[in-house]
């Protein structure tokens, strides 16, 4: 059986990197890895997946 505990701490894990995504692209704040510049839309893309694993967990969590 799965931990209640673990899937709340992902869930709440994932929801705070859906949350800084939505936060750069609200306020355009610029990201870069070495020399690569990562572009705005690839946070897009990110937003979207860390928030459905975020909702995953909680889900999981409560049963449904």
């Amino acid at each position: 059986m799965i931990s209640k505990l673990y899937l709340y701490v992902t869930g709440c894990i994932f929801g705070l990197v859906a949350i800084v995504h939505l936060v750069r692209l609200v306020l355009q704040w610029p990201a870069q890895i070495g020399t690569w510049v990562i572009p705005i839309w690839l946070s897009w893309v990110f937003l979207v997946l860390a928030g459905s694993l975020s909702i995953w967990a909680f889900r999981m969590a409560s049963g449904r």
